[in-house]
């Protein structure tokens, strides 16, 4: 049998999760040297009180798990006689993949006979997420591995994410995105429009002054590189700014259609640790990311 695991920096919910089949892994963050793990050490997210937080100053970081965590989650699995696939943020992004290599290398000398495949979705947040949830589809009408993995060899990088954030300061301290001299400016009202490239990797592609033209500049980049938009889901999320994602989702529903299939969400809190509050973002069927 296969099992399904995902990870909560893909803005998966519990309750999503059980829906498509997937096991879920949970990233930390740590606030004032505490250690948070999501939906191990709360139930529900509260992203109000959480980037309310941030908004009173608190600045998170972000750590890997170690790899003693990763035989805690695989090697039930495996011992039950189960392989995994796991579908992944991006390696690019952080060192957390090299402690689930170390102990992918001892369960597999225990357990030789088991398989473990992933699948790098090469984004976080929304943009793994839209993946994670047409794998779990595939996974739910009967999908092998090998299936699956042929499907993400070229619908990885037709998933695309583009978004913009209020403060920068997040992405300062994080340190997590490239291009962004030039666009600190942010008393002036500059968003950078910011997006996570073939590599893995979040990167500034431009900038615009005001939300209101940030918001149509993540509409103008689905027309414009959009492909079959309507054909697969569209999930736009947001950093507890709700007024402006819907600003967002009703752009796109003006632009697209009122049949189109929308899903808003949460960005989850180790993610928007990195980005701050009043960050939004929309993930889409895409010609290249």
């Amino acid at each position: 049998m296969l099992r399904l695991f995902t990870d909560t920096d893909t803005d998966i919910t519990p309750k999503m999760a059980e829906e498509y089949g997937y096991s879920l892994i949970s990233m930390p963050y740590s606030i004032d040297g505490k250690s948070v793990y999501p939906y191990v050490d709360f139930e529900e997210f509260d992203a109000h009180s959480f980037y309310d937080l941030l908004r009173g100053g608190a600045l998170p970081n972000t750590s890997a798990i170690s790899e003693e965590a990763y035989r805690q989650y695989f090697e039930p699995v495996f011992e039950a006689g189960d392989d995994i696939l796991y579908v992944h943020f991006s390696r690019a992004m952080t060192a957390t993949f090299d402690a689930m290599d170390r102990a992918l290398v001892s369960l597999k000398e225990k357990y030789p006979e088991r398989k473990f495949h992933e699948v790098d979705t090469k984004g976080i947040t929304i943009g793994s997420l839209n993946i994670v949830l047409e794998i779990g589809s595939m996974y739910k009408n009967g999908a092998t591995a090998e299936e699956i993995l042929d499907w993400a060899k070229d619908e990885v990088d037709r998933f695309a994410v583009y978004f913009f954030a209020d403060d920068l300061r997040f992405f300062k301290h994080s340190g997590r995105v490239s291009g962004l001299a030039g666009t600190m400016g942010t008393l002036l009202g500059v968003r950078p429009i910011i997006h996570m490239n073939s590599e893995g990797k979040m990167v500034s592609v431009g900038k615009e002054k005001g939300r209101a033209k940030a918001v149509e500049r993540l509409v103008s980049t689905v027309l414009e590189i959009g492909e079959d938009v309507k054909s697969h889901r569209v999930i736009v999320a947001h950093t507890d700014s709700p007024d402006i994602v819907s600003e967002l989702a009703d752009r796109l529903l003006e632009v697209l259609g009122a049949d189109l299939d929308i899903l808003t969400v949460d960005v989850n809190p180790t993610a928007g640790s990195h980005c701050g509050p009043n960050t939004v973002g929309v993930s889409f069927h895409a010609k290249h990311r």
